[in-house]
């Protein structure tokens, strides 16, 4: 399963887009790119074994369980003459850009409600992210309270109230976060041997389900070294450069570096 290198790129993927909507401060960026990390798990919980169907034991399994039925039930009512003869469990209803989009305005109806809503959908994809990729993306949403406080002229300020800032500044654009995350899944797969049918119901040559995918000599496969060595590396490397202040950082850096190597004898 790819469960590692999604929730990177989702991490990646909030991480770039949440200046494009406004959100700049790291208590802002961080909650939400951590959400999409989270997010960008969502549509494997049409397979039993992936980590968000196992999260929470009984409960994903059963979530798990209904969403595989719903979209076996869905692909055996949809699909056109040209597709494959198929349960349509895996890869099908929840891999889809409406699926995003759906999954996507549900959330920022919620998000428009306050910032307790926005917590509590952030909170999710935080806990899903977490499962991937450790807690190490939890202690950089605490560290990300810790440097809004530490960068505020204000009295009295904590890192509850910088938290409680950012999700308020993040409002209904969590919604963008989740759409996001499950859209940037679909992206993974279609570099994939197997491909996403991500642009269903739109036909594509009898096929209602079209697999979009690479050209053959690009595909990699899933849980392969060119996964393992290749495309999870460049994601770490990114999502760390994409931080709010991490180029600048590591610019003053090589100044530094550079001027202190000019002055050695």
């Amino acid at each position: 399963m790819m469960g590692r290198s999604h929730a990177l790129s989702g991490w990646c993927a909030g991480l770039a887009v949440a200046p494009l909507i406004g959100l700049t401060s790291v208590a802002e960026v961080v909650p939400f790119a951590a959400a999409t990390a989270g997010y960008a798990l969502v549509p494997d919980l049409d397979h039993p074994g992936a980590s968000a169907s196992r999260l929470l034991g009984p409960l994903t399994r059963a979530v798990s369980a209904v969403v595989r039925a719903f979209s076996g039930v869905l692909y055996s009512v949809t699909k056109g003459p040209r597709d494959e003869d198929s349960t349509g469990k895996h890869r099908h209803a929840t891999h889809t850009l409406a699926a995003a989009a759906l999954l996507g305005v549900l959330a920022a109806s919620l998000g428009d409600r306050g910032k307790w809503a926005v917590l509590a959908v952030a909170v999710t994809g935080l806990v899903l992210a977490a499962d991937a990729l450790g807690d190490w993306i939890v202690l950089a949403v605490l560290g990300a309270a810790g440097w809004s406080v530490a960068g505020t002229a204000l009295p009295g300020t904590t890192a509850a109230d910088a938290v409680q800032a950012g999700l308020t500044e993040i409002g209904g654009w969590i919604g963008m976060a989740v759409g996001l995350g499950m859209f940037v899944h679909c992206l993974g797969d279609s570099l994939t041997r197997s491909g996403c049918p991500w642009l269903f119901p739109l036909p594509i040559r009898g096929e209602t389900w079209y697999e979009l995918r690479l050209p053959r000599p690009l595909r990699f496969r899933t849980g392969g070294w060119v996964e393992r060595i290749v495309i999870a590396p460049l994601l770490l490397a990114a999502g760390v450069l994409l931080l709010p202040g991490a180029l600048k950082a590591l610019e003053h850096l090589f100044n530094t570096t550079s001027i202190w190597l000019a002055g050695r004898p």
